[in-house]
């Protein structure tokens, strides 16, 4: 069985693709969800978010949200909005943000391939997310939230990917976010080929984004007899290494422990060398960050004989928690600890600054991005990234393929 193989997707019929992509599943609430698809009856959160639907007092997890699902994937199948490939296609997905582009193939992966570890994970799943997910997938019969993937940087595969991207594309949206998604059908026999031994000849391939939507397929293709079938291979979007972009992933909290700001920044010198600044902090590696406190920006640089070699330790996330979260904060556990949220990068330094100015938090920190390359690390060494260590934009759109468990 293929690392990768080709699959027969269902997509958005020619001119349609406009109306039907959303956001990922995971990324708006219900409430944006339903103000989001308003006036659109062709939107795909009709299927990712189909509580939408239905009284908005209702349990997102009830099985009535599942069984609409369901109902509103067939209503766009049979309405001729969605359509299905007659064969097995290889599909190059190209996501453009800000003038950065990053070209991958969606396709589908081997279960038995994520199971050995050779589609390799970085985080841990949860119970209720998981089980929502093979809710999903049992409901619709079908994977239609793809999972984002990185795969060392390979020239022949760049160049094949590059070369079908030449063409007219058969989708070419700019979203709401300002984010162009485009796709290239790839179904000439030798190309399909050439592309499913390149990846073949690959060791490992890496989830970037979407652990619960992986390890979901895998329990169920366990749950339906093994890994034979379309069951046995789950709905992925693979990009080159160099081309993806992990944003930074920041921290604010909401007191300063029993400190006042003099004490804090008294503290922090014992491990870092603190530097005033006259602008926001932007670190420019892994041992530097920034520290918004009362009213004033702050760059922290660690002491680099407390940076460990290993790659979970030299982590930025690491770094912050070990001697800034947990012996100046008390945050054991960032998961929990109601004391902390976090930012993503998208945001900018400014929503740092916002959380603070609005009192609403004592502090906050800005951190260098975790870097392809140690998330790569990290899952080579079979270790568990700590929590909230990666935040990767663009994000895929939800509809433009989805995979039917036949």
């Amino acid at each position: 069985m293929s690392l990768i193989q080709p699959f027969r997707a269902l997509r958005p019929a020619s001119g349609r693709a406009a109306e039907i992509l959303a956001p990922p599943y995971d990324v708006l609430s219900s409430a944006e969800a339903r103000e989001r698809a308003n006036g659109k009856p062709w939107s795909f959160l009709h299927i990712s978010k189909p509580e939408i639907d239905l009284d908005p007092k209702i349990d997102p997890y009830d099985r009535a949200v599942y069984a609409k699902a369901a109902e509103n994937l067939d209503r766009m199948v049979k309405a001729g909005v969605l359509i299905r490939d007659a064969a097995p296609c290889y599909y190059v997905y190209r996501l453009t943000r800000q003038g950065r582009s990053q070209t991958g193939i969606a396709a589908v992966g081997s279960v038995a391939d994520y199971d050995k570890n050779r589609i390799r994970r970085h985080e841990l799943t949860t119970p209720v997310k998981e089980d929502d997910r093979v809710r999903q997938i049992e409901a619709v019969n079908a994977q239609t939230g793809p999972v984002m993937a990185a795969y060392a940087d390979n020239p022949a595969v760049d160049g094949a990917l590059t070369q079908a991207a030449l063409a007219e594309p058969d989708v070419d949206v700019i979203a709401d976010d300002g984010v162009r998604h485009q796709m290239w059908v790839v179904n000439e026999p030798a190309t399909v080929t050439a592309l499913t031994h390149a990846f073949e000849a690959m060791p490992a391939i890496y989830i970037a984004d979407g652990h619960h939507r992986s390890a979901a397929a895998s329990r169920v293709a366990k749950a339906r007899g093994g890994m034979t079938g379309s069951h046995g291979h789950f709905l992925i979007v693979v990009f080159p290494q160099s081309q993806m972009t992990i944003l930074d992933y920041n921290r604010v909290v909401r007191d300063l422990n029993g400190r006042d700001p003099d004490a804090l920044l008294a503290e922090l010198k014992k491990s870092f060398t603190v530097a005033r600044s006259d602008k926001p902090v932007r670190p420019s590696h892994s041992g530097e960050f920034g520290l918004y406190v009362a009213g004033r920006w702050h760059r922290l640089t660690v002491d680099p004989k407390l940076v460990p070699a290993d790659p979970i330790g030299r982590l930025p996330v690491t770094l912050h928690a070990r001697h800034v979260l947990e012996p100046l904060f008390g945050i054991k556990d960032q998961r929990t600890d109601k004391r902390i949220d976090f930012v993503g990068g998208a945001r900018g330094l400014e929503g740092l600054e916002a959380r603070v100015k609005s009192g609403e938090m004592a502090c906050a920190f800005a951190l260098y991005p975790t870097q392809m390359s140690d998330l790569m690390a990290v899952a080579d060494a079979s270790l568990i990234m700590p929590p909230k260590s990666t935040w990767f934009e663009p994000k895929l759109a939800d509809g433009m393929v989805s995979h039917m468990l036949d």
